[in-house]
Order: structure tokens, then sequence, then C-alpha cells
């Protein structure tokens, strides 16, 4: 099984978004046994408070439910549990390798890394524009996905 953990700033917009999208692409592609998929935080200020509702509402716009999912703080004992932490933006990246202790196997990448566009994802807590995260994200994820989980010859 393939665990991944997406962060960001407060984990109320982008990494829910990237969650749930994840969740979403490995469903359509039949592959939930092969995936976990999660998100959290960068920093405390938003823990427990559950997803910012116009990503919310973006993420329904696509037919996509968050409903339940509250806002996490990344632990250092995360880079052990998953494969993957994959931050939103270079900020992100730095306060993962702070919490995490380092990046000794690898694992911490930022999401538009897995596109032929690497950089940040756009952050609508600034520009109000979550229709713009959300193509980052659905980029990201799908290359990610394909990345990690090719379709087999003859499918």
């Amino acid at each position: 099984m393939t665990k991944v953990l997406f962060v960001c700033h407060g984990n109320i917009c982008r990494s829910p978004m990237a969650e749930y999208v994840m969740k979403e692409l490995v469903r359509e592609a039949g592959r939930e046994t092969e995936f976990d998929i999660a998100s959290a935080a960068a920093t405390a200020e938003e823990i427990g408070n559950p997803v910012h509702p116009p990503a919310r509402q973006e993420l329904a716009r696509h037919g996509i439910d968050c409903s339940g999912k509250r806002a996490r703080l990344l632990r250092r004992e995360d880079y052990d549990r998953y494969d993957l932490l994959i931050g939103m933006d270079r900020e992100n990246l730095r306060d993962m390798r702070r919490i995490c202790g380092g990046d000794p196997e690898g694992k911490l990448c930022l999401l538009l890394d897995f596109t032929d566009r690497p950089g940040s994802v756009a952050d609508p807590w600034y520009t109000g524009d979550f229709q713009a995260t959300w193509r980052d994200v659905e980029a990201g994820c799908r290359g990610l996905l394909a990345r990690l989980a090719p379709v087999p010859p003859g499918v």
C-alpha cells in the first residue's frame, strides 16, 4: 500500500483539496485498496477547523464531498508512516523538513513536481481564486497517480 500525506500551511484549503481529489482519482481508477491518503498542516493555527467553505464548495462543484475533515498538525512520526509527504509550496517544504527532522529518505516533495510545470500550488487564501487552486491540485494529483500507479498495458 502506498501512503501519501499532503501538507499545506493550515490544512483547510490546498492540502485537503489534494487529499480528496486524490482519493476521488484513486476511486475512479478502482485502486482504493492500494492507497492510504491523508492531509495535514505545517502550522498549528487552524488545527481542528473544518475545510474552508470556499475550498469545500470548489470540491462540491466537482462532485467531491469532504465533510468531516478537520485540520490536523503534521507530526514527526508521519515521516515514518507515509511513503510520500507532499507540500504545496516551498514554505511548506521548509516547515515539513523542520518538523520531520530533515528528509533522509527523500520522501518530501512538491505536488506540482508531478506535472510539466513544477512550482507552487496557487494559494487561494490570499487570492480567493479556488478554481486556480483546483486546476493545480487536479493536475498534480493526476501526475502523481500516473507516477505511482500507471495503468497496466492492455487496460
